[in-house]
């Protein structure tokens, strides 16, 4: 997939290479609108890009993502400086911003490319990952919510959306945006 390899808010690439002090990172919230101007607002995100993981079809488009056919989720791409914000904070936005119970779906969003993910670049990120899943979990229990749904797994490979659908919300301020949180802080 062909984009422009400049950020609309922050005017940094979207495409490797970046910065060698710059660090990775991957999440699926649902519509990936929100969920990539939630973390383009974090300080010490670099940049961001929204595509597709975790399914079976090659390089994708946003149509056939929706026919259901790819097994791919709708993902936000994280570079960011970790001297400035660390992966367990990038964390704490990701649990924090949306509702990680359910399953296939966020808000009115329904289908397997909505489900809740962390597809992590490491061991390192694995290991904090799954950690953040069990202290969230005993937070939501203690609230009295569901299990959590989210899947955690390496990644396998990133695709890029089509250029129209990245930074969206920014090019679109009345664009719609389905995500919200369950208001249980990290």
């Amino acid at each position: 997939m062909t984009v422009s390899n400049r950020h609309f808010v922050t005017g940094n690439a979207i495409v490797p290479p970046f910065p060698e002090t710059m660090e990775q990172a991957l999440f699926g919230m649902g519509c990936f609108w929100g969920a990539e101007r939630k973390f383009w607002q974090a300080c010490g995100v670099f940049s961001t890009a929204v595509g597709f993981t975790g399914g079976y079809t090659p390089n994708p488009s946003y149509d056939e993502l929706c026919a259901g056919l790819t097994g791919h989720n709708e993902v936000v791409y994280v570079i960011y400086d970790p001297a400035i914000v660390s992966y367990p904070e990038l964390l704490r936005l990701f649990w924090q911003s949306h509702n990680p119970t359910q399953g296939m779906a966020q808000g009115n969003d329904i289908g397997t490319q909505y489900r809740s993910g962390i597809y992590t670049y490491t061991p390192q990120q694995f290991e904090l990952a799954d950690e953040s899943k069990q202290h969230y979990q005993l937070r939501l229990t203690q609230a009295g919510l569901n299990q959590i749904t989210t899947e955690i797994m390496p990644v396998s490979k990133f695709y890029y959306a089509e250029d129209m659908h990245q930074q969206y919300l920014a090019k679109n301020p009345m664009g719609y945006c389905g995500l919200g949180g369950l208001d249980v802080e990290f």
